[in-house]
């Protein structure tokens, strides 16, 4: 909602502004999905060492 209240306020401060951002936003958005992506598999692959690394201590009992 505040983006939206955001863009209005564009609107009408600099409405070629306003225009050039509802164009870009869609070919900027899909830029970034493939960054969004990797951070996704990153944070992943670091919950799977954490698990890894943490595994002997809960085997021995010391995750009650």
């Amino acid at each position: 909602m505040l983006h939206v209240l955001l863009f209005f306020i564009l609107l009408v401060l600099c409405w070629p502004l306003a225009l050039l951002l509802l164009v870009l936003s869609p070919l900027i958005w899909l830029l970034l999905l493939p960054l969004r992506i990797l951070g996704y598999a990153v944070g992943g692959v670091l919950a799977f060492v954490k698990a890894l690394f943490f595994l002997p201590a809960r085997v021995l009992g010391g995750g009650r």
